[in-house]
């Protein structure tokens, strides 16, 4: 990019309010694409993605491998959406819930593009396009990646119980999402762009001293609270002005909990509220609470929430991944449960 268009684009007129950023330059979703697993594609959304696993080992000897191969499939269908070449990409920002991201650095290290390794537990996705947004509008880069993805089996390994040890799941409980999403990030107008980007709220880490790990929903609540007030407040909204306020995985019992928490703010978003952990599964395939994961937000994200706006069904919404952030470790010495959510503004293109 030109010089003059970097110095435009560049310092305080990014800022916005206390924790927010508007975005001065078109930044638009070029293309995207979805990859899930069995039980996503019998769900209420499954005729809507790009790709449904034949068993959700896609063909590999382990649930890891299985989940890097989710993102390679994901990113080689974004990009091949966009009419690019992994050369054409300047920077990829990646993340999943597994130990050192090995799920992104196993799945996409052959596409030989500059890597930004990025986690917030289950808000990874807004990380990532929050990331890539701040690049292209910062003029540093033409066109970005983002992937993120979970998988049901490597996630319950990593952080719960061995599958083969049958345990039992309250109703608060949530079911990790076996999907990847994958999104291609633009400066420039395309023919048949799916959203634009016009606006960022990064979220604080916020603790109500939840240790429940069968409730990420209480856990992720607070975090989606605080993070939707601070961006109304910032850029002087009300949740009307939105068609839909769209959460990432706080399933049924954390939908409640943050209806009634904004609510005693004096900020009522029921009529307008989405949550992608509800609307991925439907109630007779034994999910409880609803999804959850990396990949439930990004999924949704790509397949249906994009789509409404390509249709201009929906002109502005609040995309709000939320993420909780535990570890084996934490969880086992007692520690509490934090939560954060990243909030993305989304427009009809």
């Amino acid at each position: 990019m030109e010089m003059d268009n970097m110095e435009q684009t560049g310092g305080a007129i990014f800022e916005q309010g206390k924790q927010s950023i508007k975005v001065p330059v078109p930044v638009y979703i070029r293309a995207s694409a979805s990859v899930v697993g069995t039980k996503e594609g019998k769900g209420p959304l499954g005729s809507l993605f790009d790709m449904i696993g034949v068993d959700d080992k896609f063909g590999c000897d382990t649930w890891e491998e299985a989940e890097s191969t989710l993102q390679k499939e994901a990113l080689t269908l974004a990009i091949g959406k966009a009419g690019l070449k992994n050369s054409d990409i300047r920077f990829l920002y990646a993340g999943d819930l597994l130990s050192q991201s090995m799920a992104s650095s196993f799945g996409l290290g052959s596409f030989g593009i500059p890597l930004l390794g990025v986690y917030g537990a289950c808000s990874t996705s807004a990380l990532t396009l929050a990331s890539a947004t701040i690049a292209i509008a910062g003029g540093v880069a033409q066109y970005a990646a983002c992937v993120t993805s979970s998988h049901f089996a490597s996630a319950e390994k990593e952080f719960r119980y061995p599958l083969a040890y049958g345990n039992q799941r309250p109703a608060s409980s949530s079911w990790t999402v076996t999907g990847s999403g994958a999104f291609i990030i633009s400066s420039r107008k395309g023919e048949c762009d799916r959203a634009m980007l016009t606006g960022v709220t990064i979220g604080k880490i916020v603790d109500f001293g939840v240790k429940d790990s069968m409730n990420m929903g209480a856990c992720m609540a607070p975090a989606a609270c605080d993070t939707i007030l601070t961006h109304l407040e910032d850029f002087g909204r009300v949740p009307s002005d939105y068609d839909r306020i769209i959460t990432g995985d706080l399933g049924m019992v954390g939908q409640q909990a943050l209806i009634c928490m904004l609510r005693e703010k004096g900020c009522d978003i029921e009529n307008v509220h989405m949550d992608c952990g509800i609307e991925i599964y439907d109630k007779s395939q034994g999910t409880a609470s609803g999804g959850s994961g990396c990949g439930c937000a990004a999924v949704t994200l790509s397949a249906y929430i994009l789509k409404q706006l390509e249709e201009k069904k929906w002109k502005r919404i609040l995309f709000v991944p939320t993420g909780a952030l535990l570890s084996k470790t934490s969880f086992n010495e007692g520690q509490t449960i934090p939560g954060i959510a990243h909030a993305i503004e989304l427009v009809s293109p």
